[in-house]
């Protein structure tokens, strides 16, 4: 079975979500991870359509695959669209979560 983490970005803090997302650009450019998937959640989400160093980490890591934000929170907060424009998908998550737990996913949370 290959490696596999799930980075779930949630906290509102820049530091730490971009320490968070260098983790999850660099465990799949150099290897480290065989899979890594990203996903917004929670507080990050509104530091994602506010911060333009978080949007370019992220679309950084989005020329691989998508991040994701949670479509719940996002639909909350009214900021669906504008995390959409930047380039992350919007979708519930909690079950997104769940199963990659399940498929062997490793969780690192920031």
């Amino acid at each position: 079975m290959g490696s596999k983490v799930v980075v779930i970005i949630s906290t509102g803090e820049k530091e730490k979500a971009m320490t968070g997302l260098m983790y999850a650009r660099n465990a799949r450019d150099r290897g480290w991870m065989d899979e890594v998937k990203v996903i917004f959640f929670g507080p990050s989400e509104n530091l994602l359509v506010k911060d333009e160093d978080i949007q370019d980490m992220a679309l950084q890591i989005g020329q691989a695959e998508k991040p994701v934000a949670c479509k719940a929170l996002s639909d909350r907060d009214g900021i669906s669209e504008k995390i959409e424009e930047i380039g992350v998908a919007v979708e519930y998550v909690g079950t997104v979560i769940s199963d990659l737990i399940k498929e062997g996913y490793v969780p690192m949370v920031f």
